[in-house]
């Protein structure tokens, strides 16, 4: 990752939270402490962010508290030739009519274009997803309730008596900060109270993550491995990581970038 890049997630994170640890920086953005810390240095003396003892704060408090993770906007132009080929992979999974829920995320934003021939019923937290298809599809779209976290571009409710009790699905498919042994994981607890909620809902779960989440972690795991039915990946994928997802027998999709995918372990 680039510097400006690197800077461009700092500067946002701590316009996000009170204050933004280093260990936290070193997970959004993949860079080591010791380049985290020149960064924030370098932003501390351009008068961008405060330098304090074990991270970064903002110059003046965030107004509004905002969820863990990095911007859909900067995750949105990473990885985009492997997240257009596992999006592509997922819509394969799908036969017209099926109800399906698609969490908010990069990845899982990429199956709006071949969703666009389909006819599916679609529920989704995510606004632009919702967006997309209502604009450039026919399928039946579903929007869950709640406050619209604008560096993400997800919805999210607090609340156990919104409109996800109220559809139920063949598939989820969703996105990952990191997976594991332990199994899925994600940044933030408000994200995993919600996905929580959703994947109760659906009858197998399907995640699309690129083979650099397998090299992820966080503090928070929100599944183990054996409720995922299937994960899309990458040609990138190590054998170990194949082999974990074996072990648990995970369904393992690999993709390459010109959309040849084929089926490793199950």
């Amino acid at each position: 990752m680039h510097e400006k890049e690197r800077h461009t997630i700092i500067l946002s994170a701590v316009e996000e939270r009170p204050v933004v640890t280093v260990v936290d920086l070193c997970n959004l953005t993949g860079a080591s402490e010791a380049t985290i810390r020149r960064d924030i240095a370098t932003l501390d003396q351009d008068k961008l962010l405060r330098r304090v003892r074990g991270g970064a704060e903002a110059l003046s408090p965030p107004q509004f508290v905002g969820l863990a993770g990095r911007p859909f906007s900067v995750n949105e132009a990473m990885r985009i030739d492997e997240k257009q080929a596992i999006a592509a992979a997922a819509v394969d999974l799908c036969e017209d009519g099926d109800a399906i829920i698609i969490n908010g995320g990069t990845t899982t934003f990429q199956m709006v274009h071949p969703l666009a021939s389909r006819r599916l019923q679609v529920f989704t937290n995510s606004f632009p997803i919702a967006e997309h298809l209502l604009k450039h599809s026919k399928n039946t779209i579903m929007l869950s309730g709640g406050t619209i976290y604008r560096e993400q571009n997800i919805i999210l409710s607090p609340f156990d008596n919104d409109v996800t009790r109220n559809f139920c699905a063949r598939r989820m498919f969703m996105g990952a900060q990191g997976l594991g042994p332990l199994g899925l994981m994600e940044a933030d607890p408000l994200l995993i109270q919600a996905e929580q909620k959703l994947i109760g809902q659906a009858d197998e779960l399907v995640v699309l993550a690129d083979s650099t989440k397998f090299e992820q972690r966080s503090s928070l795991v929100l599944c183990p491995l054996n409720r995922i039915t299937t994960v899309i990946t990458d040609d990138q994928i190590t054998d170990k990581a194949a082999s974990m997802l074996e072990a648990a027998e995970v369904t393992l999709i690999v993709t390459q970038s010109g959309g040849a995918q084929k089926n490793v372990a199950s």
